[in-house]
Protein backbone atom coordinates (compact mmCIF):
# COMPACT_ATOMS: atom_id res chain seq x y z
CA UNK A 1 0.00 0.00 0.00
CA UNK A 2 1.34 3.43 -0.91
CA UNK A 3 2.15 6.05 1.72
CA UNK A 4 -0.66 8.27 0.33
CA UNK A 5 -3.20 5.46 0.58
CA UNK A 6 -2.13 4.76 4.16
CA UNK A 7 -2.65 8.44 5.05
CA UNK A 8 -6.11 8.33 3.49
CA UNK A 9 -7.02 5.26 5.54
CA UNK A 10 -5.75 6.87 8.72
CA UNK A 11 -7.67 10.07 7.96
CA UNK A 12 -10.83 8.07 7.36
CA UNK A 13 -10.39 6.17 10.60
CA UNK A 14 -9.86 9.41 12.49
CA UNK A 15 -12.99 10.93 10.95
CA UNK A 16 -14.99 7.87 11.95
CA UNK A 17 -13.54 8.06 15.44
CA UNK A 18 -14.49 11.73 15.83
CA UNK A 19 -17.96 11.07 14.45
CA UNK A 20 -18.34 8.16 16.84
CA UNK A 21 -17.31 10.32 19.80
CA UNK A 22 -19.81 12.99 18.78
CA UNK A 23 -22.62 10.50 18.35
CA UNK A 24 -21.68 8.87 21.64
CA UNK A 25 -22.48 12.04 23.59
CA UNK A 26 -25.08 10.89 26.08
CA UNK A 27 -28.50 12.37 26.76
CA UNK A 28 -29.09 13.38 30.37
CA UNK A 29 -32.76 13.55 31.31
CA UNK A 30 -33.89 16.00 33.97
CA UNK A 31 -37.20 15.39 35.72
CA UNK A 32 -39.12 18.61 36.25
CA UNK A 33 -41.36 17.80 39.22
CA UNK A 34 -43.61 20.73 40.01
CA UNK A 35 -47.15 22.03 40.13
CA UNK A 36 -48.65 21.87 36.64
CA UNK A 37 -52.33 21.83 37.56
CA UNK A 38 -54.59 23.67 39.97
CA UNK A 39 -54.48 27.32 41.13
CA UNK A 40 -50.66 27.54 41.05
CA UNK A 41 -50.25 25.96 37.61
CA UNK A 42 -49.29 29.23 35.90
CA UNK A 43 -46.09 29.44 37.92
CA UNK A 44 -45.15 25.83 37.17
CA UNK A 45 -45.96 26.04 33.46
CA UNK A 46 -43.97 29.25 33.09
CA UNK A 47 -40.99 27.71 34.84
CA UNK A 48 -41.16 24.58 32.68
CA UNK A 49 -41.19 26.60 29.45
CA UNK A 50 -38.20 28.63 30.53
CA UNK A 51 -36.25 25.57 31.66
CA UNK A 52 -36.80 24.03 28.23
CA UNK A 53 -35.63 27.24 26.57
CA UNK A 54 -32.41 27.24 28.62
CA UNK A 55 -31.85 23.57 27.77
CA UNK A 56 -32.40 24.21 24.05
CA UNK A 57 -29.85 27.02 24.08
CA UNK A 58 -27.37 24.99 26.09
CA UNK A 59 -27.69 21.99 23.79
CA UNK A 60 -27.20 24.19 20.73
CA UNK A 61 -23.94 25.61 22.08
CA UNK A 62 -22.51 22.45 23.61
CA UNK A 63 -19.32 20.74 22.46
CA UNK A 64 -19.39 17.39 20.69
CA UNK A 65 -18.34 15.49 23.82
CA UNK A 66 -20.84 17.29 26.07
CA UNK A 67 -24.06 15.52 27.02
CA UNK A 68 -27.34 16.71 25.59
CA UNK A 69 -30.06 17.54 28.11
CA UNK A 70 -33.73 16.65 27.92
CA UNK A 71 -36.49 17.82 30.25
CA UNK A 72 -39.21 15.35 31.26
CA UNK A 73 -42.17 16.99 32.99
CA UNK A 74 -44.08 15.47 35.91
CA UNK A 75 -47.06 17.11 37.60
CA UNK A 76 -46.32 17.05 41.33
CA UNK A 77 -49.59 18.96 41.88
CA UNK A 78 -47.93 20.97 44.64
CA UNK A 79 -48.22 18.20 47.22
CA UNK A 80 -45.50 16.06 48.80
CA UNK A 81 -47.27 12.77 48.09
CA UNK A 82 -47.93 13.45 44.40
CA UNK A 83 -44.36 14.73 44.02
CA UNK A 84 -42.98 11.57 45.64
CA UNK A 85 -45.05 9.51 43.19
CA UNK A 86 -43.52 11.54 40.37
CA UNK A 87 -40.04 10.99 41.78
CA UNK A 88 -40.60 7.22 41.84
CA UNK A 89 -41.81 7.32 38.24
CA UNK A 90 -38.76 9.33 37.20
CA UNK A 91 -36.44 6.96 39.03
CA UNK A 92 -38.09 3.94 37.42
CA UNK A 93 -37.37 5.58 34.04
CA UNK A 94 -33.69 5.87 34.94
CA UNK A 95 -33.76 9.65 35.42
CA UNK A 96 -31.08 10.71 37.87
CA UNK A 97 -31.43 14.47 37.93
CA UNK A 98 -34.51 16.32 39.17
CA UNK A 99 -35.48 19.96 39.55
CA UNK A 100 -38.24 21.55 41.62
CA UNK A 101 -39.01 24.91 43.17
CA UNK A 102 -42.74 25.24 43.81
CA UNK A 103 -42.97 24.79 47.57
CA UNK A 104 -40.53 24.01 50.35
CA UNK A 105 -42.80 21.34 51.82
CA UNK A 106 -42.42 19.39 48.59
CA UNK A 107 -38.67 20.04 48.56
CA UNK A 108 -38.23 18.58 52.04
CA UNK A 109 -40.14 15.45 51.02
CA UNK A 110 -38.01 15.03 47.90
CA UNK A 111 -34.75 15.47 49.84
CA UNK A 112 -35.76 12.84 52.38
CA UNK A 113 -36.73 10.41 49.61
CA UNK A 114 -33.49 11.02 47.71
CA UNK A 115 -31.44 10.41 50.85
CA UNK A 116 -33.19 7.07 51.37
CA UNK A 117 -32.82 6.14 47.70
CA UNK A 118 -29.08 6.82 47.75
CA UNK A 119 -28.66 4.70 50.89
CA UNK A 120 -30.85 1.84 49.69
CA UNK A 121 -29.96 1.76 45.99
CA UNK A 122 -26.82 3.84 45.41
CA UNK A 123 -26.83 2.94 41.71
CA UNK A 124 -30.10 4.94 41.43
CA UNK A 125 -28.91 7.98 43.42
CA UNK A 126 -30.13 11.27 41.94
CA UNK A 127 -29.25 14.97 42.28
CA UNK A 128 -31.85 17.60 43.18
CA UNK A 129 -31.38 20.99 41.49
CA UNK A 130 -33.55 23.32 43.58
CA UNK A 131 -34.47 26.41 41.58
CA UNK A 132 -36.64 28.30 44.10
CA UNK A 133 -37.76 26.38 47.21
CA UNK A 134 -36.53 28.84 49.84
CA UNK A 135 -36.88 27.30 53.30
CA UNK A 136 -33.53 27.77 55.12
CA UNK A 137 -33.77 24.28 56.64
CA UNK A 138 -32.89 22.81 53.25
CA UNK A 139 -29.34 24.11 53.66
CA UNK A 140 -29.17 23.92 57.45
CA UNK A 141 -30.31 21.09 59.73
CA UNK A 142 -31.87 19.11 56.86
CA UNK A 143 -29.16 19.69 54.27
CA UNK A 144 -28.26 16.85 51.94
CA UNK A 145 -25.34 15.90 49.72
CA UNK A 146 -27.88 15.22 46.97
CA UNK A 147 -29.50 18.69 47.14
CA UNK A 148 -28.15 21.92 45.59
CA UNK A 149 -30.01 25.20 45.88
CA UNK A 150 -29.47 27.67 43.02
CA UNK A 151 -31.71 30.35 44.54
CA UNK A 152 -31.47 32.45 47.72
CA UNK A 153 -33.08 31.16 50.88
CA UNK A 154 -35.84 33.15 52.56
CA UNK A 155 -33.38 34.20 55.28
CA UNK A 156 -31.01 35.57 52.64
CA UNK A 157 -33.85 37.57 51.12
CA UNK A 158 -34.96 38.96 54.48
CA UNK A 159 -31.35 39.81 55.36
CA UNK A 160 -31.12 41.89 52.19
CA UNK A 161 -34.56 43.47 52.63
CA UNK A 162 -33.97 44.51 56.24
CA UNK A 163 -30.62 46.00 55.23
CA UNK A 164 -32.54 48.13 52.72
CA UNK A 165 -35.13 49.10 55.35
CA UNK A 166 -32.37 50.64 57.45
CA UNK A 167 -32.40 53.42 54.85
CA UNK A 168 -36.20 53.83 54.91
CA UNK A 169 -37.03 55.82 58.09
CA UNK A 170 -40.49 56.50 56.63
CA UNK A 171 -41.38 52.85 57.23
CA UNK A 172 -42.56 52.52 60.82
CA UNK A 173 -45.29 49.86 61.00
CA UNK A 174 -44.94 46.46 59.32
CA UNK A 175 -47.53 43.74 58.80
CA UNK A 176 -46.27 40.20 58.16
CA UNK A 177 -48.55 38.20 55.87
CA UNK A 178 -47.51 34.71 54.79
CA UNK A 179 -48.84 31.33 53.74
CA UNK A 180 -49.26 28.84 56.54
CA UNK A 181 -46.56 26.32 55.76
CA UNK A 182 -42.90 25.91 56.55
CA UNK A 183 -41.61 28.62 54.19
CA UNK A 184 -44.12 31.26 55.29
CA UNK A 185 -43.43 30.51 58.93
CA UNK A 186 -39.69 30.89 58.37
CA UNK A 187 -40.18 34.26 56.64
CA UNK A 188 -42.21 35.51 59.58
CA UNK A 189 -39.59 34.31 62.06
CA UNK A 190 -36.68 35.83 60.13
CA UNK A 191 -38.51 39.14 59.59
CA UNK A 192 -39.11 39.53 63.31
CA UNK A 193 -35.54 38.66 64.24
CA UNK A 194 -33.78 40.76 61.60
CA UNK A 195 -36.00 43.81 62.07
CA UNK A 196 -35.39 43.66 65.81
CA UNK A 197 -31.66 43.70 65.13
CA UNK A 198 -31.55 46.37 62.42
CA UNK A 199 -34.69 48.47 62.88
CA UNK A 200 -35.87 48.00 66.49
CA UNK A 201 -38.00 51.14 66.11
CA UNK A 202 -40.27 49.42 63.59
CA UNK A 203 -43.49 48.12 65.12
CA UNK A 204 -44.82 44.79 63.86
CA UNK A 205 -48.56 45.43 63.90
CA UNK A 206 -49.70 42.06 62.55
CA UNK A 207 -48.47 38.57 61.79
CA UNK A 208 -51.02 36.49 59.90
CA UNK A 209 -50.82 33.14 58.12
CA UNK A 210 -53.18 32.22 55.31
CA UNK A 211 -54.00 28.60 54.39
CA UNK A 212 -52.17 27.94 51.14
CA UNK A 213 -54.25 27.87 47.92
CA UNK A 214 -57.52 27.92 49.87
CA UNK A 215 -58.69 31.55 50.08
CA UNK A 216 -60.51 33.16 47.15
CA UNK A 217 -61.45 36.48 48.81
CA UNK A 218 -58.69 38.29 50.65
CA UNK A 219 -60.77 41.36 51.52
CA UNK A 220 -61.11 40.41 55.24
CA UNK A 221 -57.32 40.20 55.50
CA UNK A 222 -56.93 43.51 53.68
CA UNK A 223 -59.40 45.19 56.02
CA UNK A 224 -57.47 43.85 59.00
CA UNK A 225 -54.19 45.20 57.60
CA UNK A 226 -55.84 48.58 57.03
CA UNK A 227 -57.17 48.66 60.59
CA UNK A 228 -53.71 47.89 61.98
CA UNK A 229 -52.30 51.15 60.64
CA UNK A 230 -49.54 49.32 58.78
CA UNK A 231 -47.57 51.33 56.25
CA UNK A 232 -45.80 48.23 54.87
CA UNK A 233 -46.57 44.56 54.23
CA UNK A 234 -43.88 41.89 53.99
CA UNK A 235 -45.19 38.77 52.28
CA UNK A 236 -43.74 35.57 50.87
CA UNK A 237 -47.07 34.55 49.30
CA UNK A 238 -46.91 33.23 45.76
CA UNK A 239 -49.20 31.92 43.03
CA UNK A 240 -52.91 32.71 43.28
CA UNK A 241 -52.48 33.63 46.95
CA UNK A 242 -50.45 36.66 45.93
CA UNK A 243 -52.47 37.54 42.83
CA UNK A 244 -55.78 37.47 44.71
CA UNK A 245 -54.31 39.34 47.68
CA UNK A 246 -53.22 42.15 45.37
CA UNK A 247 -56.63 42.17 43.70
CA UNK A 248 -58.30 42.72 47.05
CA UNK A 249 -55.75 45.34 48.12
CA UNK A 250 -56.25 47.21 44.86
CA UNK A 251 -60.07 47.04 45.11
CA UNK A 252 -59.93 48.20 48.73
CA UNK A 253 -57.48 51.01 47.96
CA UNK A 254 -54.85 49.85 50.42
CA UNK A 255 -52.07 52.02 49.03
CA UNK A 256 -49.12 51.11 51.22
CA UNK A 257 -45.71 49.47 50.63
CA UNK A 258 -45.54 45.78 49.74
CA UNK A 259 -42.27 43.88 49.81
CA UNK A 260 -42.59 40.44 48.29
CA UNK A 261 -40.54 37.47 47.19
CA UNK A 262 -42.69 36.58 44.21
CA UNK A 263 -44.31 39.64 42.62
CA UNK A 264 -42.40 38.84 39.43
CA UNK A 265 -44.16 35.47 39.02
CA UNK A 266 -46.58 34.83 36.12
CA UNK A 267 -49.90 36.63 36.50
CA UNK A 268 -48.86 38.95 39.32
CA UNK A 269 -47.56 41.87 37.21
CA UNK A 270 -50.77 41.91 35.15
CA UNK A 271 -52.80 42.05 38.36
CA UNK A 272 -50.79 44.97 39.71
CA UNK A 273 -50.83 47.19 36.64
CA UNK A 274 -50.57 50.89 37.43
CA UNK A 275 -51.79 50.35 41.01
CA UNK A 276 -48.50 48.78 42.12
CA UNK A 277 -46.32 51.63 40.84
CA UNK A 278 -43.69 52.68 43.41
CA UNK A 279 -45.45 50.51 46.01
CA UNK A 280 -44.58 46.89 45.24
CA UNK A 281 -41.08 45.50 45.54
CA UNK A 282 -39.66 42.03 44.92
CA UNK A 283 -36.49 40.48 46.30
CA UNK A 284 -35.10 38.05 43.73
CA UNK A 285 -31.98 36.74 42.07
CA UNK A 286 -32.24 38.86 38.93
CA UNK A 287 -34.41 41.41 37.14
CA UNK A 288 -35.16 42.39 33.54
CA UNK A 289 -33.77 45.86 34.05
CA UNK A 290 -30.67 44.76 35.93
CA UNK A 291 -27.25 45.65 34.46
CA UNK A 292 -26.65 42.17 33.04
CA UNK A 293 -26.33 42.41 29.23
CA UNK A 294 -26.08 38.68 28.51
CA UNK A 295 -29.24 37.77 30.42
CA UNK A 296 -30.92 40.86 28.99
CA UNK A 297 -30.39 39.45 25.48
CA UNK A 298 -31.86 36.11 26.55
CA UNK A 299 -34.90 37.81 28.11
CA UNK A 300 -35.51 40.00 25.06
CA UNK A 301 -35.23 37.05 22.67
CA UNK A 302 -37.53 34.93 24.84
CA UNK A 303 -40.15 37.69 25.01
CA UNK A 304 -40.02 38.11 21.24
CA UNK A 305 -40.37 34.37 20.73
CA UNK A 306 -43.12 33.64 23.28
CA UNK A 307 -44.56 37.01 24.33
CA UNK A 308 -43.78 35.93 27.90
CA UNK A 309 -41.27 37.27 30.41
CA UNK A 310 -38.10 35.34 31.22
CA UNK A 311 -37.76 35.37 35.03
CA UNK A 312 -36.12 32.08 36.00
CA UNK A 313 -32.43 33.01 35.98
CA UNK A 314 -31.94 30.11 38.42
CA UNK A 315 -32.53 27.72 35.51
CA UNK A 316 -29.71 29.37 33.58
CA UNK A 317 -27.36 29.07 36.53
CA UNK A 318 -28.30 25.52 37.48
CA UNK A 319 -28.04 24.03 33.97
CA UNK A 320 -24.80 25.80 33.05
CA UNK A 321 -23.18 24.87 36.35
CA UNK A 322 -24.44 21.30 35.96
CA UNK A 323 -22.86 21.10 32.50
CA UNK A 324 -19.61 22.50 33.89
CA UNK A 325 -19.74 19.99 36.73
CA UNK A 326 -20.04 17.15 34.23
CA UNK A 327 -17.06 18.46 32.28
CA UNK A 328 -15.05 18.77 35.48
CA UNK A 329 -16.03 15.29 36.65
CA UNK A 330 -15.70 13.81 33.15
CA UNK A 331 -18.83 11.93 34.04
CA UNK A 332 -22.62 12.22 34.15
CA UNK A 333 -22.81 10.01 37.25
CA UNK A 334 -24.62 12.04 39.95
CA UNK A 335 -22.21 11.41 42.82
CA UNK A 336 -19.18 12.42 40.74
CA UNK A 337 -21.01 15.50 39.48
CA UNK A 338 -22.05 16.45 43.02
CA UNK A 339 -18.43 16.42 44.14
CA UNK A 340 -17.55 18.57 41.13
CA UNK A 341 -20.30 21.08 41.94
CA UNK A 342 -19.26 21.46 45.59
CA UNK A 343 -17.27 24.65 46.00
CA UNK A 344 -17.53 25.49 42.28
CA UNK A 345 -16.94 29.09 41.31
CA UNK A 346 -18.66 29.93 38.06
CA UNK A 347 -18.62 33.07 35.94
CA UNK A 348 -22.24 33.76 35.03
CA UNK A 349 -23.95 36.80 33.49
CA UNK A 350 -24.68 37.86 37.10
CA UNK A 351 -20.99 37.81 38.01
CA UNK A 352 -19.02 35.13 39.83
CA UNK A 353 -21.18 32.58 41.63
CA UNK A 354 -20.08 30.11 44.26
CA UNK A 355 -21.80 26.86 45.19
CA UNK A 356 -20.83 26.81 48.85
CA UNK A 357 -19.37 23.42 49.72
CA UNK A 358 -20.54 23.49 53.33
CA UNK A 359 -24.26 23.41 52.62
CA UNK A 360 -24.78 23.51 48.81
CA UNK A 361 -26.27 27.02 48.91
CA UNK A 362 -25.46 29.22 45.92
CA UNK A 363 -23.78 32.50 46.86
CA UNK A 364 -24.82 35.13 44.33
CA UNK A 365 -25.96 38.75 44.03
CA UNK A 366 -29.49 39.72 45.08
CA UNK A 367 -31.77 42.36 43.58
CA UNK A 368 -34.57 44.54 44.88
CA UNK A 369 -36.93 45.34 42.03
CA UNK A 370 -39.41 48.18 42.53
CA UNK A 371 -42.47 48.34 40.27
CA UNK A 372 -42.41 51.50 38.16
CA UNK A 373 -43.61 52.93 34.86
CA UNK A 374 -41.78 51.83 31.73
CA UNK A 375 -39.66 54.65 30.40
CA UNK A 376 -38.97 56.07 33.84
CA UNK A 377 -35.39 55.95 35.07
CA UNK A 378 -34.09 52.38 35.16
CA UNK A 379 -37.17 50.77 33.55
CA UNK A 380 -36.32 49.87 29.97
CA UNK A 381 -38.50 46.74 29.88
CA UNK A 382 -41.99 46.16 31.19
CA UNK A 383 -43.53 42.95 32.51
CA UNK A 384 -46.51 41.12 31.00
CA UNK A 385 -47.11 43.99 28.56
CA UNK A 386 -48.40 46.23 31.36
CA UNK A 387 -46.30 49.28 30.62
CA UNK A 388 -44.69 48.81 34.03
CA UNK A 389 -41.62 46.88 35.09
CA UNK A 390 -39.24 46.32 37.99
CA UNK A 391 -36.55 48.96 38.45
CA UNK A 392 -33.36 47.58 39.99
CA UNK A 393 -33.57 49.68 43.13
CA UNK A 394 -30.69 47.88 44.84
CA UNK A 395 -28.16 45.27 43.78
CA UNK A 396 -26.48 43.52 46.70
CA UNK A 397 -23.20 41.65 46.44
CA UNK A 398 -23.39 38.03 47.58
CA UNK A 399 -21.75 38.69 50.95
CA UNK A 400 -24.52 41.10 52.05
CA UNK A 401 -27.18 38.40 52.23
CA UNK A 402 -24.93 35.39 52.95
CA UNK A 403 -26.02 33.42 56.01
CA UNK A 404 -24.22 31.10 58.41
CA UNK A 405 -25.18 27.45 58.24
CA UNK A 406 -25.68 24.66 60.74
CA UNK A 407 -25.36 22.02 58.00
CA UNK A 408 -23.41 18.89 58.96
CA UNK A 409 -23.04 17.43 55.49
CA UNK A 410 -22.90 13.64 55.30
CA UNK A 411 -21.05 12.65 52.15
CA UNK A 412 -20.84 9.24 50.49
CA UNK A 413 -17.45 7.75 49.76
CA UNK A 414 -15.79 9.40 46.77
Amino acid sequence: MSFLATLRLLAGALALSVAGAASAAETVKIAFIDVLSGPFAAAGEGSLKQLREVVAQLNASSLAADPQFEVVAFDGKGTPQESLNALKSASDQGIRYITQGGGSGVAFALVEALNKLADREPQKAALFLNYSAMDPGLTNDRCSFWHFRFYPSSEMKIEALTTYLQKRPDIKKVYLFNQNYTHGQQVSKASRAYLARKRPDIEIVGDDFVPIASVRDFSPYVAKIKASGADTVITSNWGSDLTLFFKSAKDFGLNINYFTMNANNPGVPAQMGSWGSEKVGVIWNWGHNAPTPELEKIAVAYKKKTNEDFIFAAHWNSLHMLAEGMRKARSIEPKAVAYALEGMRYKSPLGELEMRKTDHQLQAPLYLGLWAKQGSKGVKYDAENTGYGFRSEVVWDAYVASQPTSCQMVRPGS
